[in-house]
């Protein structure tokens, strides 16, 4: 890192608490607490509430939530005191920015850190309560934003003060509304996307001789740390349910989920410590979006750059266990699953420094979902298990899906138990005295679970019996199906296939001999499919001596099989049973998310399918080509709306399906901006 030439006053404390912050990421928070404890101004503090910020929020621990919050609190009211601490007069050091504005980052920080932790709830009031406290934090980061980036962000993430020879006197009194030109520049280069004004940041100090000063620490913290804080802010709050972005609407919150990004890859290229952060959150990010939005309008490009920063930060901290898991994650990502495996079992070896328990959970979690995914359910019920040996959230949960892996293999007794052990676990934790929504859900499929054994005559000490789709695979959340083998996906098929009564779109599958179906053109312009009607179904049709006698399994067989068959490619096939899924909406009782799901699920299919087969009825020209996508985008756009209209409060979990929506409208718009589409 380059060094002014007379060296920021502050300069030695932050490259201290960097070195704490060094141990942290290497996977030794031990050593990182320890180092920050050693002092007690306020960027030490920092690292410590951030320590304790980190595992509460990789560990969803409410215990070490409290603690976060007391070290945050206590870093919050460091920086406010310095930030009242007039420039000393014999101060000779001279900076581009003006005196104690490090102070009023680490006081943002502390403040937006201390709103995440209601949000961790995962709970409306949560998200309600975690927008009232970023209230503060929202005027603090625009302000800052203007302050450093007086004509908005620079040109390049790479900028450099030193490569400018002059500027107007008057480019320093520009005041720009933190937001990007409409007219980006596209330039070449990995973060082309996320950058492309042609402003500078505040401006850089010259010498007498007008030599240009470089940056030093404290000033690298200013332009990462306010980049990175504004662009947290706005990702968070584009990121919450559309009904909490509501309800808070009135506090006058805006955000711009593209500039986000562009300010946190801006923060990701500096050596700072946000930088690291940045980057954190830019990893955690594009997982997500290949997780759960069900579609990419540019999937090849979000791998790229999801790698690119990995390997940045991993080549810096090559033992950390962060790292290591999104390093895993692309894999996953990228269809070898397998190899994801052997990764996560290899950062998990004793010979690998473990001090950093949470992180290693989360390898450990993903590494579950994982086995889950490729059907090796022994061992995911296993690590599942393991879970609940490293932290305290939702033990129950851990324990339903690892029940769902013994039922899959045949293991009754062995999943009875864990079924039984689950009402006890969930009753041990609550937050703010209320269930979890995952443990609401489970909760209501036990209850389903005994009252079904009991209607078929049966042992109500072993209802398990009466379960017939495994738990572990009714979990859709979590979007385990979406990129799984081609012959894993045939397994779950011929599973769900075999269960009585057969399902009612068997024959058509039976019936299609290849994967690589033609989309014929009517297809490629399909209106919106609402939930159609139960015209052919009632109640007297079911028997109990069929293995699935109610409308909510049936519901969840057809969704799984339209999931399945959407990744053999069978699309038409697919079709049919998401639209029989929905259709059992208005006689479900219990899985009234499934409607909502479904037509989820059509819009992801519509999207893949003319990804996958639009050039397959020969040539077309590029005004036919975009007028196909313009159906297809509006249609998937329709059954979007459709699907956010059947995610109401009660329906279980519909805050996951809201935020699952909220990313797939944004790769439709990303699809619209790269083929020129206009609406």
């Amino acid at each position: 890192m380059s060094t002014t030439l007379q060296g920021h006053p502050n300069a030695e404390l932050l490259t201290s608490a960097t070195k704490g912050f060094d141990y942290l990421f290497s996977n030794d928070i031990v050593s990182a607490r320890s180092h920050f404890q050693k002092r007690d101004d306020p960027f030490h503090l920092m690292g410590t509430g951030i320590c304790a910020f980190l595992e509460a929020a990789l560990g969803m621990e409410s215990g070490l939530m409290t603690e976060a919050t007391r070290c945050l609190a206590l870093s919050e009211a460091g920086t406010r005191k310095h930030m009242r601490t007039p420039k000393p007069r014999d101060m000779s050091h001279h900076s581009r920015f003006h005196h104690g504005l490090e102070w009023e980052i680490l006081n943002a920080d502390a403040v937006v850190l201390l709103g995440l932790t209601h949000a961790l709830s995962e709970s409306y009031m949560g998200y309600l309560q975690c927008m009232y406290a970023l209230n503060s934090a929202h005027s603090k980061f625009t302000k800052l934003y203007k302050t450093v980036f007086p004509a908005g962000l620079p040109e390049s993430p790479n900028y450099d003060p030193t490569s400018i020879v002059s500027l107007s006197p008057s480019t320093s009194r520009v005041a720009i509304s933190p937001s990007l030109p409409t007219h980006l520049a596209h330039k070449s280069g990995f973060f082309s996307r996320w950058v492309g004004t042609s402003s500078t940041p505040s401006l850089p100090l010259q010498t007498e001789d007008h030599r240009v000063i470089p940056d030093g620490p404290v000033e690298d913290l200013i332009v990462a740390g306010t980049a990175f804080g504004f662009g947290l802010f706005n990702l968070v709050f584009s990121l919450l349910p559309k009904k909490v972005q509501g309800l808070v609407g009135f506090l006058g919150f805006k955000h711009d989920r593209k500039l986000a990004l562009q300010a946190l890859a801006l923060s990701a290229e500096k050596e700072d410590v946000h930088g690291v952060f940045a980057g954190l959150v830019l990893m955690t990010y594009h997982g997500v979006v290949l997780l759960l939005s069900g579609y990419q309008a540019d999937e090849h490009r979000i791998l790229a750059q999801y790698k690119a920063i990995v390997d940045k930060i991993e080549t810096r901290y090559p033992s950390g266990a962060l790292w290591i898991l999104n390093r895993a994650k692309i894999m996953r990502m990228s269809y070898n699953a397998e190899g994801a495996i052997l990764v996560m079992q290899e950062g998990l070896k004793p010979n690998r420094p473990h001090s950093f328990a949470q992180a290693d959970m989360l390898l450990i979690f993903e590494l579950a979902w994982t086995l889950l995914g490729q059907r090796r359910y022994q061992e995911a019920a296993d690590t599942f298990i393991k879970i609940t040996e490293m932290n305290s959230w939702s033990h129950g949960t851990y324990y339903f899906i690892a029940a769902g892996c013994h039922t899959a293999l045949g293991n009754y007794e062995k999943a009875q138990a864990m079924l039984d052990a689950i009402p006890d676990l969930i009753e041990k934790k609550k937050i703010s005295g209320k269930d979890l929504p995952t443990e609401v859900f489970i909760k209501k499929k036990l209850a389903f679970y005994k009252e079904k054994q009991l209607r078929r005559g049966g042992d109500e000490r072993m209802y398990v019996q009466s379960v017939k789709i495994s738990p572990a695979e009714g979990v859709f959340f979590w979007n385990t199906h979406a990129r799984i083998d081609p012959s894993i996906a045939q397994a779950h098929i011929d599973i769900l296939t075999a269960l009585t009564p057969l399902p009612s779109n068997h024959r058509i599958s039976l019936e299609v001999s290849s994967p690589s179906l033609t989309t014929p053109k009517s297809a490629r312009t399909r209106a919106p499919v609402p939930p159609s009607p139960l015209t052919t179904f009632s109640m007297s049709s079911l028997r109990l001596e069929d293995d699935l006698d109610t409308p909510d399994e049936l519901a969840i067989r057809a969704l799984l099989l339209g999931i399945n068959y959407r990744t053999l490619k069978m699309y038409e096939v697919a079709r049919g049973y998401l639209v029989e899924a929905g259709s059992y909406q208005s006689a479900v009782k219990v899985s009234t998310w499934v409607g909502g799901l479904a037509m989820f699920e059509l819009a992801v299919l519509d999207l893949k399918e003319i990804e996958e087969t639009g050039l397959l009825s020969g040539p077309v020209s590029e005004d036919e080509r975009r007028g196909m996508w313009s159906d297809v985008l509006r249609a998937a756009s329709a059954k979007l709306e459709q699907a956010l209209g059947l995610a109401t409060n009660n329906v279980d979990l519909s805050s996951r399906l809201d935020s699952r929506i909220a990313m797939l409208r944004d790769e439709i718009a990303t699809k619209r901006e790269m083929l020129g589409i206009i609406i």
